[in-house]
């Protein structure tokens, strides 16, 4: 006679199978096996001539125009410092033998940008756009304590989210006419794990992954992969980690993980380590939300301690400065 405590048993089980089949593996494929086996899985020529990456001359963003030069597409380097797009343009053309354009804009500024790059842009065959420009706080910081706080927040939210929005709605056209494209949106894993101290930035990079998650649905019918990468640390200038490590990758082994990401998965954190530290988090979180919420306090508040220290007369960080600018930036 079948027993309550032995069905309850056999469901139980069932349950934790179904839930390994549904989370786990989907897991360990879409950050382990897909990428490092299959890499991507995206023709990236076959998109179109052109790849346009926004904050182009540093970190993230260079690299990412260095690995999709490297695969035969021509490259548009958008960003606020001509000297510095040249500089880079130059790097690629001789390195790659693709052809390259240079777009300066200030991320931060209105509608006039956009107005000029779609100018510049209107008669190329753009496959792939990378929206990597960002903007953050010089250091972790209380909402009610930010420097210039208008200006900081007026200049945060238009460079992560309008920009977003905006260079979606400009070269997106080009993609569903062609019927094919890719869109990868820069976010941050701040924008899924706790992040006190960093309150504004984080939210601006969850509207970026939420952005994406349904801007995928929408174009999906049109062939056009929109893809959110959540990335950890990466030794950059914004991030201020000077020497690259297993964890905290340089932006170069970075973005060719990422890449291998592509038609495996529409949210990655580009790289293995970071899934994993996102996976630590989560599961803390899950066991104690108000112990994970104090060690990631804690964290932030001894940052922000030694910050203050290093430069107690420090009030504000001009936009203009680089280090208020992520890696992504368009410095």
């Amino acid at each position: 006679m079948v027993t309550t405590t032995g069905v309850l048993g056999s469901t139980s089980a069932v349950l934790v199978s179904l839930f390994i089949l549904r989370k786990v593996f989907p897991w360990i494929y879409q950050n382990l096996i897909g990428p490092k086996v299959f890499g991507c899985r995206v023709n990236l020529k076959k998109t179109g001539e052109w790849a346009l990456i926004t904050g182009a001359t540093d970190g993230i963003g260079k690299a990412y125009a260095q690995a999709l030069a490297k695969k035969g597409l021509n490259v548009i380097l958008v960003s606020r410092t001509l000297s510095k797009l040249q500089d880079v343009a130059k790097e690629i053309e001789t390195e790659f033998k693709v052809r390259t354009m240079v777009i300066t804009a200030d991320f931060t500024g209105g509608a006039e940008i956009y107005e000029q790059i779609q100018r510049q842009i209107e008669n190329l065959e753009i496959g792939v756009l990378v929206n990597n420009v960002g903007m953050s706080y010089a250091n972790p910081e209380y909402l009610l304590e930010l420097p210039e706080s208008e200006k900081l927040i007026k200049n945060l939210l238009s460079c992560n989210i309008l920009s977003v929005t905006r260079m979606c709605q400009l070269v997106m056209p080009g993609m569903v006419k062609r019927h094919a494209g890719v869109v990868i949106n820069i976010s941050s894993l701040s924008a899924v794990i706790p992040a006190p101290l960093l309150t504004v930035y984080a939210a601006s990079k969850a509207y970026m992954d939420k952005f994406s998650e349904d801007l995928a649905s929408e174009y999906a019918k049109h062939n056009i992969v929109v893809q959110s990468v959540l990335p950890g640390p990466v030794a950059t200038n914004m991030s201020k980690i000077r020497k690259s490590t297993w964890m905290a990758c340089s932006p170069k082994v970075f973005v060719a993980s990422a890449i291998s990401t592509l038609g495996h998965t529409r949210q990655t954190t580009g790289y293995f380590p970071h899934a994993l530290l996102e996976l630590a988090i989560n599961t803390l979180s899950f066991v104690s939300p108000r112990l994970m919420e104090k060690i990631t306090l804690n964290t932030m508040q001894n940052i922000r301690a030694r910050a203050m220290k290093k430069s107690t007369t420090r009030t504000a960080v001009p936009t203009s400065d680089a280090t208020e600018l992520t890696a992504s930036s368009s410095s």
